[in-house]
């Protein structure tokens, strides 16, 4: 496993117990509804901030190629509410495709 990957799983891991603690630590009472909202937003705006970190760098460097066209085909299937597994398997499959074009 590379160590994006192990970083992703270490912080989901930890988003997860961070989201467990809070209702074992304050008992019953609830949330306040903002804190609710964020807690529940969260694991998603970070996975997403991984995602661009990951599409966006190589290394230390900026780099713009076939990444983004995989990532613009996963948006577009997100936004028509395609299936999860569709969504990345077009993805996959426009990124080869760019990258086969491009040489």
């Amino acid at each position: 496993m590379s160590q994006a990957w192990t970083t992703v799983a270490v912080l989901a891991i930890g988003t997860y117990a961070l989201k467990a603690a809070g209702p074992l630590l304050i008992g019953g009472r609830r949330l306040p509804p903002a804190i609710e909202r964020l807690a529940h937003l969260a694991p998603a705006a970070l996975l997403a901030a991984l995602v661009a970190v990951s599409v966006t760098t190589q290394g230390r460097d900026l780099v713009i190629d076939a990444r983004y066209v995989g990532v613009g085909v996963a948006v577009i299937a997100l936004w028509r509410r395609m299936p999860f597994l569709v969504v990345v398997m077009a993805a996959a499959a426009a990124t080869a495709l760019a990258r086969a074009v491009s040489g």
